[in-house]
């Protein structure tokens, strides 16, 4: 069988994820990859046996014969890329945040629906056990009239992250603590609530050397009437405590907590459904924050293309968190509520 093939650019961090997600996907796989920094990218060809190993990405969309392309740059720097892929013909793959602004995310939806290419966003924690056990609560009614939401994540990111890559913690090529590392929590809200009416916000540069904020507090506001909370920093002593999402209605309330989101804390209801026998068993340790959803997302991509799936986030889905996400910021620095859409 044809495997569908990937292409993959940016070979730091979270590089990983995307490896190891489709070395369990017998129909897919990585035949080239990118990365300006041209020892890092030798390196990862050798380890992940990938010999088609490019440091100019607009060469290897050139050269290649790809049906996808996985980009995994600073969060400033998709969009120009993924319009270069889309101009290619080729479909494309995104790390959230898919932009740092919707007016450049709004470019990428436009090039990708011009060339007739499908693209995708990466927000792998809708696909872990505990949020899908939670969606499936929402989607059921089972919590009546829901009156409020809170999401925490408190985080430590040192000074030595930041410093580690000159593009961390920039306006132009980052964002902050919402934008980066919060950017999941900010989707999971707007996936489990509806959409957001307007938001307020207050976010403050504490103690990391960056343009950007390592902590804020917004409120979001709900077409349906719902009051909100997103509270966030990388200052948590002395390492990652908590990324969580609680949900209080009439009739239930649901906290599911841990480091990220990877454990049911509280899970009550006024009536019985059979989904509560298996809470328990969809807590899991995840080796790190990103958790396990990388594989099942990427299964979802691959299913797409195959025909056989529709994209569990696409473009305008994936563009509703910057937006969001930009207005706290605007919120922040105007001391306005702002409304939405922007």
């Amino acid at each position: 069988m044809e495997k569908i093939r990937i292409g993959l650019i940016g070979c730091g961090r979270i590089s990983k994820n995307h490896f190891d997600a489709v070395s369990q996907i017998p129909e897919a796989e990585f035949v080239a990859i990118c990365d300006t920094d041209k020892a890092r990218a030798d390196a990862v060809g050798k380890e992940r046996n990938i010999s088609k190993v490019y440091y100019d990405h607009h060469k290897m969309l050139a050269t290649e014969n790809l049906d996808l392309v996985s980009i995994c740059t600073p969060s400033g720097t998709h969009p120009d890329i993924g319009i270069d892929v889309a101009k290619a013909k080729i479909n494309v793959l995104t790390e959230k945040p898919m932009a740092i602004n919707i007016e450049s995310a709004d470019k990428l939806i436009k090039a990708c629906d011009d060339n007739h290419v499908k693209l995708f966003v990466v927000k792998q924690n809708r696909l872990n056990s505990t949020m899908q056990l939670l969606k499936k609560a929402v989607d059921k009614n089972r919590f009546g009239r829901i009156y409020m939401a809170q999401s925490n994540v408190f985080w430590q990111r040192p000074q030595s992250y930041y410093d580690a890559a000159k593009w961390r913690g920039t306006w132009e090529f980052d964002g902050g603590a919402y934008m980066n590392q919060a950017s999941h929590y900010v989707d999971a809200m707007y996936w489990l609530l509806g959409n957001v009416e307007s938001v307020s916000a207050y976010t403050a540069t504490m103690a990391r050397k960056i343009e950007a904020e390592d902590t804020g507090c917004a409120i979001l506001h709900f077409r349906n009437g719902i009051i909100a909370s997103i509270n966030v920093t990388m200052l948590t002593y002395p390492k990652n405590f908590e990324g969580s999402i609680t949900i209080i209605g009439e009739k239930g309330i649901v906290k599911v907590g841990g480091v990220a989101v990877n454990k049911i804390e509280k899970w009550e209801f006024e009536e019985y459904d059979d989904d509560d026998r298996i809470v328990l068993d969809s807590n899991y340790m995840p080796p790190n924050v990103y958790g396990f959803g990388h594989n099942p997302y990427y299964r979802n991509v691959i299913d797409t293309l195959l025909n056989r799936a529709v994209p569990c986030t696409d473009g305008r889905d994936g563009r509703k968190s910057v937006e969001i996400i930009q207005a706290i910021y605007e919120s922040a620095k105007t001391g306005k509520r702002i409304s939405l859409p922007l």
